[in-house]
């Protein structure tokens, strides 16, 4: 018993010593990442995670259903899709065709109504934003300096640093974009409770403009533009410019690093549902306009579905780009295999929201599942 006792001390006086490190050495958010992701049994951020977290509401104006399709849920899941669905854990799958509901099903206890995670497909949201705000006279263009509204980033190539070049994944800051090493700043801006104090210790270390990078520091830096620029909070500019005039049937949620500093974590963290998320896709597709409404500026919208860099292919302004055969999808993208991904040629819009992509640890390119979800979708459809 006096062995236990001496145990239960030492081992309280050595998490007290641990957490006053933590503190002195600037990584107390670390206490954050193990209460709310390790101790939960996850290695990464995981999907209902929001729950865990500040969030900021984005009310929903109008609600406007989708419709059925006349072949509403008249074919099944193919067994390959079935079966990566079960292995990934999908918890939405839905395919719109001709701006109908075709397709849609839900798993693992969730429903069309139920809230996940957006991840990095909060990235084309931001994005968007950027357009939005140059078309509303915020922004000068894609060409105007970042430091004209963060003055930190003034000097040497920093000062070179422009809107578009966040937007594009091309800022030459040195923001390594790790998700299982808790000392990464990727890690550090998810848990940390000042994010804007984070952001502002990047260094831009090469020539901003030159190539494809993907960093989620880049949609944070620009979402910080934005505010600056438009004098309001990205949730509300988000509420107002897509959220409600897109007839959203759910109000949604926004992380924030605190109630304190209020700063949407613009980099990922918008929870909704499937056919909520794939409203901003059908916005892209029908080129800005929603209900016969020029909602975004449709010269934008085509600039953003283009490569920018030689050496980023896949990558335009917030939007991924992908050929499969003879068909070219762009889509948004998020953690563990969130997917809104758009075939404008066919009319056709697919959804995925789940647990896993497979391979998990792959961060800025594409995985065999994407392929998988697109080929099975259309089999299903030529059925």
């Amino acid at each position: 018993m006096r062995f236990l006792k001496k145990l239960f001390k030492w081992l309280a006086i050595l998490i007290t010593i641990l957490i006053i490190v933590l503190y002195i050495t600037d990584t107390d958010y670390l206490i954050k990442a193990v209460r709310t992701i390790y101790l939960q049994g996850y290695t990464t951020a995981y999907l209902d995670d929001y729950k865990k977290f500040d969030n900021q509401i984005i009310e929903n104006g109008t609600p406007q259903p989708w419709p059925n399709h006349k072949n509403y849920n008249s074919i099944k899941e193919t067994k390959p899709l079935d079966s990566i669905n079960k292995t990934n854990g999908t918890i939405a799958y839905v395919i719109i065709k001709n701006d109908s509901i075709w397709f849609e099903n839900y798993y693992d206890g969730y429903n069309e109504n139920s809230q996940s995670n957006s991840f990095s497909m909060a990235k084309s949201y931001v994005s968007g934003l950027m357009g939005k705000a140059i078309s509303d006279g915020y922004i000068k263009s894609l060409d105007q300096p970042v430091s004209d509204f963060l003055p930190e980033f003034s000097e040497g190539k920093a000062a070179k640093m422009t809107v578009g070049h966040l937007s594009s994944m091309a800022s030459g800051t040195n923001w390594d974009e790790k998700y299982y090493s808790p000392l990464s700043i990727t890690t550090r801006a998810y848990f940390d409770d000042d994010l804007e104090k984070v952001m502002l210790g990047l260094k831009v270390v090469n020539e901003p403009g030159q190539s494809f990078k993907y960093a989620s520091g880049d949609t944070q830096m620009l979402a910080m533009v934005i505010e600056k620029a438009t004098g309001k909070k990205l949730y509300d500019y988000l509420t107002e410019s897509f959220w409600k005039p897109l007839n959203s049937e759910n109000a949604t949620l926004w992380q924030v690093d605190s109630e304190d500093h209020d700063l949407v974590k613009a980099y990922c963290c918008i929870a909704s549902n499937a056919k909520d998320f794939a409203r901003f896709g059908k916005l892209y597709k029908d080129h800005g306009k929603w209900n016969g409404k020029q909602i975004l500026d449709s010269t934008f919208v085509a600039k953003s579905l283009k490569p920018v860099y030689p050496d980023g292919k896949v990558y335009g302004y917030g939007w991924w780009l992908k050929t499969v055969a003879t068909k070219n999808f762009f889509m948004m993208r998020g953690h563990l295999g969130q997917y809104v991904i758009v075939e404008p040629t066919d009319n056709v819009i697919i959804v995925r929201l789940g647990h896993s992509k497979g391979d998990n640890t792959q961060v800025g390119s594409f995985t065999d599942d994407i392929s998988a979800y697109i080929e099975e979708a259309y089999k299903m459809l030529n059925k």
